[in-house]
């Protein structure tokens, strides 16, 4: 399971499927998203909810903010759907199960999910193992980024239309970036096709970050240098709506995590909530 061409997912794509079945399985309803698909692709050991990293009480605040910034994006896409939008593109697709949770609207369009060769192996076998297969309209682009992969060639070659508008989510990802790196990323989004959406996560410099959450990042931040995966890059929302705006696309937007709060979590009566000021969102139309 661990050779070149059907490696295991990153410990952190395994971390964000677990906290999204823990919010099902220990937060009350209702819940913002339901998605035990990821846990059953994981399959980690008995006693995993014994973890330290999945303690339901000191994981709350990461807990909130992953379902939160899924929840947002699947209501970006269904909308986008809604106005005949047929494309979808996730970037560093990981454990993602929005083919398997949604097909009523995934059946609709044409979903590509982006990764490392690797992990993307993995899933596939294990989608072909649980009985999901693997649709027709789910199409897997495996790029290998550290070799110089193009993105964009390897779409084309599984079905994107690059003359068609898409939404194109990054979750997660754009931490691990240099700022370059994801300024030539942006660049290539923006110039796809008028109509198109991009929804991005980026990290607040930690200085900035809610303080009952830095702790938490700071940890995170520690363990993903030791894991060799360090965080790279921060940005301000000022400085993210400018690096969009000179890749050139028509419309920039920040979605704050306390816009989420507001959105998601208002009527919540058991504390749960995203920190504010931790992981911010850029939406951006080309």
């Amino acid at each position: 399971m661990h050779d070149k061409q059907s490696s295991a997912p990153e410990s952190t794509a395994v971390r964000v499927a677990l906290w999204r079945a823990i919010h099902v399985q220990v937060d009350p309803p209702p819940h913002i998203l339901e998605d035990e698909i990821g846990l059953k692709l994981a399959a980690p050991e008995d006693g995993w909810r014994g973890r330290p990293d999945m303690d339901p009480q000191g994981t709350s605040l990461f807990r909130a903010s992953i379902v939160a910034r899924a929840r947002f994006i699947e209501d970006l896409v269904v909308e986008q759907a809604g106005r005949g939008v047929s494309q979808y593109v996730i970037l560093g697709a990981g454990l993602d199960t929005f083919a398997q949770r949604r097909p009523e609207i995934a059946s609709r369009l044409k979903v590509f999910e982006v990764d490392q060769p690797g992990p993307q192996a993995w899933k596939r076998r294990r989608l072909i193992e649980l009985g999901f297969g693997i649709p027709e309209w789910l199409r897997f682009a495996p790029v290998d980024f550290e070799a110089g992969s193009s993105l964009w060639e390897r779409l084309k070659t599984v079905g994107f239309d690059a003359g068609q508008p898409a939404v194109v989510a990054s979750t997660g990802v754009s931490m691990y970036l240099t700022k370059e790196a994801t300024l030539a990323t942006l660049r290539q989004i923006a110039a796809l096709a008028a109509g198109s959406t991009l929804a991005m996560t980026f990290l607040l410099p930690l200085e900035l970050a809610d303080p009952e959450a830095r702790l938490g990042l700071q940890r995170a931040e520690k363990g993903a240098r030791a894991s060799g995966t360090p965080f790279i890059s921060f940005f301000t929302p000022t400085e993210m709506l400018t690096l969009a705006r000179e890749a050139g696309f028509r419309e920039v937007q920040h979605v704050s995590a306390a816009t989420l709060a507001e959105r998601y979590f208002a009527d919540r009566t058991d504390g749960l909530r995203p920190p504010n000021n931790s992981e911010e969102l850029l939406v951006a139309k080309s």
